[in-house]
Formats: C-alpha cells, structure tokens, sequence
C-alpha cells in the first residue's frame, strides 16, 4: 500500500515485492518537492529560488501572494500544454514501475484524463468503485476537496460524497484524503490542516469498514486512530520514505 508517491519511481518498482497486490492511493505527480526545492515541475521551469519562495508563501497561507508569484512567472509561458509534457513524462516512468497486480486511484494533484494512457493490463483504476482482492472487498474514492492550493483534480463536496456513496459498505474503504478528523489532517511540518471529508467520516461510521486506508497529509500529528469498529491508518509519505504500508489480515 502506498500513496503520494510524487515521482519517486525507484522506489516504486520495488513497492509490490513480497505481496500479493500493490494499492496505490495516488498523488503520483512531483510538482513541488516541500524538503528538497530542485525537484519537480515548478524548478525544472522557474528555478529552485522561485521555488523556496512559493513554499514560504504557501507554508505561511498567503495564497494569493503565491498565485501572484505564480501569475508572473507563468506569463507568456502556455501553462497546460507545459505542465502535460511534464506530468507525461512523470506518468511514463511511474505506471511502468507499477507491478502486476496493482489496483490505484488518483490523488489532489494528479491528472485522471491521462492515466489510461498509461496504465497497463496489469493496472486497475477504480474512483468511486469497489473490486475483490484476496477475499475482502476493497473500495476507492480518488481525488481531494477544493482548497486555495488549486490542485489538479480538486472536486466539490457533493461530487466527492456521491462517490463515497456509491461505494457502499466495504471491508477496506482507500482513498486518497482522510476523514474530517482534526488529529489526522494537522501535518506538523507544513503547519497547517489539511482537508477531509465528512461525509467519509459519516460513512465509516455508518458502513464500519475493518480498515479506512488514507495518505495525502505528509507529516500527519496522527497516523492512526480508531473510529468505532474501523481502524483509520494513514499509510504513510511514499516519496520521502520509499516504503509501503502492509495490509495484513
């Protein structure tokens, strides 16, 4: 289990060794790296100054002073034809790094219209769906609620709450942002609350899933916490710490 791989591909290729499937809860796109700012989209274009500059407006919440920034340096540049070149050549290495079985859906930052490009026979994309794996039925609501961040695949809360819906009631509920507890959104370093969903909440507490598997907040002030019978578990920074998260049952 994995999830904000944010381009660690190395990594990735060995995520699956030694289990049966790979769940992969998104955010596969390196658009900014917050502890290193060479990496990603933004530097490979702008330069790392720029970079450090627009984390230091974001970490401090002054998004509009950061969209400025953004809107000068993104002038006479053709933005999304720039960014889909990027995110292409992200999407290229990372699916093919992906082992046979992987079962994924798509996080806040990354892009749901290209990745049938990419995914191959060995990789199901399920949002709003369920599948059986090993015996347990999993569900997967992909995606994030709309922020001042903007990020690429940011949904309204009625949107986001109908898919919840439409998975029903699940043994293992994964989706890509946590339920709207204060103890899972605060990420300590970036020092601030990140989004959840409610009505995620209100379905784990209705349906009573074994597991609600999560990732999108870094440096979670709680990784996991029981909500009832379900056994919330943020799965943890696959970008920073290469490592997986194992389901065992």
């Amino acid at each position: 289990m994995v999830s904000d791989v944010h381009g660690n591909a190395k990594a990735l290729a060995r995520a699956g060794e030694g289990a049966d499937a790979l769940v992969c809860l998104g955010d596969l796109v390196l658009f900014l790296d917050y502890a290193d700012h060479s990496r990603g989209i933004f530097p490979d274009l702008f330069g790392a100054e720029n970079a450090s500059r627009l984390v230091e407006l974001r970490t401090a919440r002054r998004f509009e002073e950061a969209r400025e920034l953004g809107r000068r340096l993104w002038a006479g540049v053709d933005r999304r034809p720039a960014i889909e070149r990027a995110v292409r050549r992200q999407y290229a290495e990372l699916f093919a790094a992906f082992p046979a079985p992987t079962y994924a859906t798509y996080g806040n930052v990354d892009m749901p219209d290209l990745w049938p490009e990419y995914a191959g026979p060995g990789t199901t994309v399920l949002d709003g769906e369920r599948i059986e794996i090993g015996g347990r039925v999993f569900g997967f609501v992909g995606g994030g609620l709309r922020t001042p961040m903007r990020t690429p695949y940011e949904i309204s809360d009625e949107e986001y709450a109908a898919k919840v819906e439409a998975v029903g009631e699940v043994d293992v509920l994964c989706t890509h942002i946590p339920p709207d507890l204060p103890e899972l959104l605060y990420d300590t370093v970036a020092r601030r609350f990140e989004r959840g969903s409610r009505a995620l909440l209100d379905a784990i507490r209705r349906t009573r899933p074994r597991y609600a598997l999560f990732g999108h907040v870094h440096q979670p002030l709680v990784r996991r916490m029981r909500v009832g019978a379900t056994e919330c578990v943020n799965v943890g920074h696959f970008a920073g710490s290469g490592r997986p998260w194992a389901l065992e049952w």
